[in-house]
């Protein structure tokens, strides 16, 4: 089978900026992927990569340049396998999810399961960080909306006033029935996030991602082992490659959860592999977008439905830009569904 690759550049826009502690994004570059068999070439499997500046160990200015020698090698007959695509995990969830569109009829349909007929996948809501009284508000919005799981991203504000936030969103929701789970992007210090974790398992907390930044080892170690609230670990599972070195970190740090991004964390086969590990281990999981189109997404989902689905999955930033591509993906109070009624647009609108 002679296959043939291509890549698009496209720009999502976000309807409105999306903060964390480490940036503001208003556009967002993604790159979507192709590729067909010269004998079939009406059959076109398809893929995105859509790198996070400032967090993907593949972003970088000239990435287009990058993507483009892996098509040249692949145009040229080079195996998959021969290429090494481990820094460049964005890269490999294009070409993996593309491989396995191409091989289902090239209908976006990539893994089949009860998802794809009718059943639909628990999501938390996303407040993304603003000024405080548009986070209360936003909040306020996904209660009302019927999400039961709500995720804030902190750290960029004071810590007493995000505290009382979270106090207000707590009294919000009636008592416990809200879960809330917060993402620290690494924002908190060592010396001081002990009694910040204390001060915050007032409210209730489900869990926190990422309190303090990647590589402090022994220090987020023994935060998994005192906090008396979850950790799940994210920014740290970025850069590690193989099953020895994902079995080394989880068995030292010992998280309670991980948070799995094939974009950030070695595409739908790295990510499997460190599901593997952290069940070995006891350790639960759930997997996430990272501001993919819905063409990364559609992937992301019918791949984390795979799996028993057990809590809210982070899979609900299709709603996030103005200008994505039209899908059958649907959310509903906090579900995500694909809906067969409804069709895909072009990607080139």
């Amino acid at each position: 089978m002679e296959l043939r690759y291509s890549i698009e550049l496209h720009e999502l826009k976000f309807k409105r900026p999306a903060k964390t502690s480490r940036n503001t994004f208003s556009t967002k570059l993604h790159w979507i992927l192709k590729v067909y068999n010269i004998a079939r070439p009406d059959i076109v499997g398809i893929g995105e990569a859509a790198p996070i500046e400032f967090l993907s160990p593949d972003y970088r200015s000239d990435l287009e340049e990058f993507i483009s020698k892996f098509m040249d090698q692949l145009n040229a007959g080079n195996d998959i396998q021969s290429l090494d695509l481990k820094r460049f995990p964005s890269v490999k969830f294009a070409i993996e999810t593309a491989l396995v569109d191409l091989r289902s009829g090239g209908k976006q349909r990539y893994f089949e399961s009860d998802y794809l007929n009718g059943r639909s996948i628990p999501i938390n809501g996303l407040v993304w960080m603003n000024d405080l009284e548009e986070m209360l508000q936003e909040a306020k919005d996904k209660v009302e909306a019927g999400f039961n799981c709500i995720k804030f991203k902190i750290g960029s504000h004071d810590f007493d006033a995000e505290c009382r936030l979270i106090e207000s969103i707590r009294k919000l929701s009636g008592g416990l029935s809200l879960q809330i789970r917060l993402d620290a992007n690494g924002a908190f210090l060592p010396g001081e996030v002990k009694e910040q974790l204390k001060e915050l398992s007032k409210f209730g907390i489900h869990s926190i991602e990422q309190p303090i930044k990647k590589g402090l080892w022994e220090d987020m170690a023994r935060l998994c082992r005192d906090s008396k609230i979850d950790i799940a670990l994210d920014e740290e599972l970025i850069g590690v490659y193989n099953s020895a070195a994902k079995l080394d970190l989880l068995t030292r740090i010992k998280p309670q959860f991980i948070i799995l991004k094939p974009t950030l964390h070695g595409g739908l086969y790295g990510c499997a592999e460190w599901i593997r590990v952290a069940e070995q281990l006891g350790i639960d999981w759930w997997i996430t977008s990272a501001l993919e189109s819905n063409i990364g997404l559609n992937a992301i989902a019918q791949f984390t439905a795979q799996y028993p689905v057990k809590i809210p999955q982070g899979l609900g930033t299709g709603m996030i830009y103005t200008n994505n591509i039209e899908s059958p993906l649907t959310v509903q109070k906090e579900h995500l569904s694909y809906e067969n009624s409804f069709s895909w647009g072009s990607i080139n609108d």
